[in-house]
């Protein structure tokens, strides 16, 4: 029994030993494609600001196709020259997406005024988008001139009764970001016919929202509540004549004689206009999003001309440089931005409907000036991952990334947890032609335009390859 206790340990552990140990395979390694971003930033710059054709794309949107409101023909004509740039700048796949918009007619409209027993003097003037008219009839009423809820509310209905109200509210001048200005003075219930109409008046006047010093009348969207009895007719003339005005209302009385034959007239369907390039790795969607259409009676170059080509030429330097997508890269061009806002919940239905899961946003709405950064409306941690790549930007003057609001029509968006960013550009200019016929070619600079498309192009680089 020794022997046999002895060499059966012997004998096992011989039979142990003997036994081939299994051969691991190895494992395979996972290559990450590893970039220089500085070398990758300068590779984007380079290809944007030599053969970039943001610029003639503008120009060819802006003279060649012309104001493209809603319902119109020239909208109808703006999504052919859209698909055809699309196309041209790589996109593989495009489409178009119904929306219904309303129809507005503009019409013809004149404003006069009139104190004491001097003659009618005529007020450039433009009708607030998707107002009611007069019916092509003349409209005469005394003005009264508001300028502060507290005004308003001391006002008994009386007062009010069938007089046309004026208001006469600058844009605060010691608010240096412009567009905060813009949004807190656009936001006054004194600016919403509605709340003037309910209290009796026939008529609202607005000084137009702008940062300029000439007359130049500057458009605006109106709103009705849904139990208006009576939907009042709204214009907005330039500032000096609103800055006469208030003066002249000061001393004397003064009568208006206001003429609009605006009209609604139902919906019909625009598209929005869509193209991507797919992505090599997953089917995550990084969107980047402006607006179409422009007021009927503007070119619409900063607003928002210069997004649409901006966008455009995202997809063309992708293409042109061979940088491989992980993601599917689009572009959605919104209908309806000016008179409505269907194009852009429309998207975001599709969307929803269709449960893709889309990464980012990024849109381009404050013109074609120098970018300066971007905001950022997102979770805490995903700001800071933007954050962490700030020193790659700075050689190219994009240092703010502090702001947090998003712009209108990526904003239906948020409602879907898709973090959002806007360029941020330098506004200081950009309310002097806003919603005007000043908004016009010549009015944008090719360098600043192309600069901003370099910005895009690089934080959507930066998206695709780290998210």
């Amino acid at each position: 029994m020794k022997k046999i206790f002895i060499i059966l340990p012997l004998f096992l552990s011989g039979f142990l030993f003997s036994q081939k140990k299994p051969i691991k395979k190895p494992a395979k390694k996972v290559t990450t494609a590893k970039f220089n971003y500085q070398d990758e930033f300068k590779k984007i710059s380079d290809e944007i600001m030599t053969n970039g054709t943001a610029y003639d794309n503008l120009g060819e949107l802006t003279k060649g196709v012309g104001p493209r409101f809603s319902a119109t023909p020239g909208y109808a004509k703006a999504t052919e020259w859209a698909e055809k740039k699309l196309k041209e700048a790589g996109a593989e796949n495009i489409w178009k997406q119904d929306v219904r918009v309303p129809i507005w007619i503009r019409g013809k409209e004149s404003l006069q005024i009139k104190s004491g027993s001097s003659d009618w003097k005529n007020i450039r003037m433009l009708s607030f988008g998707n107002s009611e008219g007069t019916g092509g009839k003349d409209l005469t009423a005394e003005i009264i001139l508001i300028n502060d809820i507290t005004e308003l509310n001391a006002l008994t209905s009386l007062q009010l009764k069938d007089k046309i109200v004026f208001v006469n509210t600058p844009l605060d001048p010691k608010v240096i970001n412009t567009v905060d200005s813009y949004l807190v003075t656009a936001k006054s219930r004194l600016l919403s016919a509605s709340v003037i109409g309910k209290r009796g008046a026939k008529g609202l006047i607005i000084r137009s929202l702008t940062t300029a010093s000439d007359d130049t009348p500057h458009a605006k969207m109106i709103y009705y509540e849904p139990d208006d009895k009576a939907r009042i007719p709204a214009v907005t003339i330039g500032v000096r004549s609103a800055d006469e005005l208030e003066k002249l209302l000061k001393k004397q009385k003064v009568t208006a004689k206001l003429n609009m034959s605006a009209e609604s007239k139902g919906e019909t369907i625009n598209q929005n206009i869509i193209g991507e390039i797919p992505g090599n790795k997953d089917a995550k969607v990084i969107v980047l999003g402006a607006q179409l259409d422009s007021w009927d009676f503007a070119e619409g170059a900063h607003d928002d001309g210069s997004g649409v080509v901006q966008c455009i030429e995202v997809l063309r330097a992708f293409k042109a440089l061979g940088l491989a997508n992980n993601h599917t890269i689009r572009v959605v061009l919104y209908a309806n931005s000016e008179n409505g806002g269907q194009g852009r919940e429309m998207y975001a239905s599709y969307v929803k409907k269709k449960d893709e899961k889309h990464i980012f946003a990024l849109g381009t709405d404050s013109g074609g000036y120098s970018p300066r950064g971007f905001s950022l409306d997102m979770p805490p941690q995903r700001r800071r991952q933007i954050f962490e790549w700030k020193n790659y930007f700075l050689p190219y003057g994009i240092y703010d990334f502090d702001q947090t609001y998003a712009i209108q029509d990526i904003a239906p968006l948020k409602k879907l947890d898709i973090p959002l960013a806007e360029l941020v550009v330098d506004t200081q200019r950009y309310f002097d032609y806003h919603h005007s016929v000043e908004d016009t070619f010549d009015k944008v600079n090719k360098r600043e335009l192309l600069l901003g498309a370099t910005a895009m192009t690089q934080l959507i680089f930066m998206i695709d390859k780290n998210w």
